[in-house]
């Protein structure tokens, strides 16, 4: 798996040998297709966690998730990457069917962690 992030976007690129990502029920493919990629960002010296986003305070359906900055001190990037298209279509139905997709991506934010 090939991860590129540019200004705005994450490119996400499958190669020959990745594994498929398959599952509706609480969003299981895009859960794991993100889990992956946090893998690939925190071996290049990231410091990224896969969390569901409302347990952050963000006002979204419960089942989206979103990769972040562990905190405001880890080093590396100062991210958020998630699906855009979320309510339309699973990210894993895209890279499955045409080797890529492209997530969302908002940098220089600093996270504070769960609102209580």
């Amino acid at each position: 798996m090939k991860v590129t992030l540019t200004e705005r976007e994450c490119i996400v690129e499958r190669e020959p040998g990745d594994l498929k990502f398959y599952g509706i029920k609480n969003a299981a493919g895009e859960s794991r297709l993100l889990y992956y990629v946090k893998l690939i960002l925190n071996a290049q010296g990231n410091d990224l966690i896969k969390k569901r986003m409302w347990k952050d305070g963000h006002l979204v359906d419960e089942m989206q998730q979103y990769l972040r900055t562990r905190s405001k001190n880890s080093p590396g990037l100062h991210i958020y990457i998630y699906n855009n298209r979320w309510q339309i279509e699973g990210a894993e139905k895209e890279y499955n069917r045409f080797g890529k997709v492209k997530l969302f991506l908002v940098r220089n934010v600093y996270c504070t962690g769960a609102v209580r």
